[in-house]
């Protein structure tokens, strides 16, 4: 056999097998992966390289040590779930390095960790004084996670007591110009449906990039042409200040009328269409 095609044929092979070891048992991002796995994955990489190239090496070897070396991150992330004290062993555990607004020195020392870093770790997180972290832990990732104060925390719906609409992932139902019939269906929508939708703000479907339907049914498009621009949907303003008016009507009516009986159902009737607005409010506004 020529040299080059059994080159083609060793590195074809390293590739598939590095395919499927990395799709079976690496399953996290660069960011994640520990000093002992980037290791395991420079090895990885010198058998591959090795094994491509060196012919006086039996093609078996590299395969061998690269299942090897692909297994034993494997191994030990199941070992690390099956065992604590394994975990805390291979991988370690946070280390609090600010409690309370106050840094911990003894701990920053013993993880060889400086100010410098602590301080650009902070300032990537928009925090820019220590004082204003209650919390903050050194992961083993090299990470900091922190937690502020309450006072520096920012303010939720929730603090001020004001109620918001639940969040939905988005369907898309159109991708690269072609409609998706499975997100379609999972919406309990139909292409019909789609094309009114699409009719109603005059675009076509073959010029829509990227198309979503959001948990309340309002369709999004996103076109090729950049410079075209889409109204944006209308359905739940439109709602909203129908139940405002109708609203505003019966209360109208109530201050018109001379009749008694008249009068009391339309600001009983006004009294209740109130509920109802401060009701779904919330979830109608954008």
């Amino acid at each position: 056999m020529p040299g080059w095609l059994e080159v083609v044929i060793r590195s074809f092979v390293s590739l598939v097998i590095l395919f499927t070891v990395s799709k079976i048992f690496i399953r996290k991002s660069f960011t994640q992966v520990t000093y002992f796995e980037f290791v395991c994955g420079i090895v990885i990489g010198a058998i591959l390289a090795l094994g491509s190239i060196n012919l006086q090496i039996p093609i078996a070897y590299p395969i061998m040590g690269l299942l090897i070396w692909g297994f034993i991150p494997y191994f030990m992330g199941w070992l690390s779930i099956k065992s604590e004290t394994f975990r805390n062993l291979a991988y370690g555990r946070g280390i609090p390095i600010i409690k309370d607004g106050k840094v911990l020195e003894d701990n920053m020392k013993q993880q060889r960790y400086s100010s410098d870093e602590l301080l650009k770790q902070l300032r990537s997180k928009n925090v820019f004084q220590v004082a204003d972290v209650e919390f903050a832990v050194l992961e083993t990732s090299g990470d900091i996670s922190v937690l502020l104060k309450k006072d520096y925390q920012p303010v939720t719906p929730k603090d001020m007591g004001i109620k918001v609409a639940p969040i939905k992932e988005p369907e898309t139902v159109i991708m690269d110009g072609k409609i998706l019939d499975e997100p379609l269906a999972t919406i309990g929508k139909n292409r019909q449906w789609l094309e009114m939708e699409l009719e109603k703000i005059g675009v076509a479907i073959e010029n829509v990039y990227l198309g979503q339907v959001d948990s309340y049914g309002q369709l999004t498009v996103d076109l090729f042409d950049d410079k075209l621009k889409v109204p944006s949907p209308q359905q739940l303003p439109l709602l909203l200040a129908n139940i405002k008016k109708c609203q505003a009507d019966l209360e109208a009516f109530a201050l018109q009328t001379n009749n008694p009986t008249a009068k009391a159902m339309y600001e009983k009737n006004a009294d209740e269409m109130m509920v109802v607005l401060e009701k779904v409010e919330p979830y109608l506004k954008q």
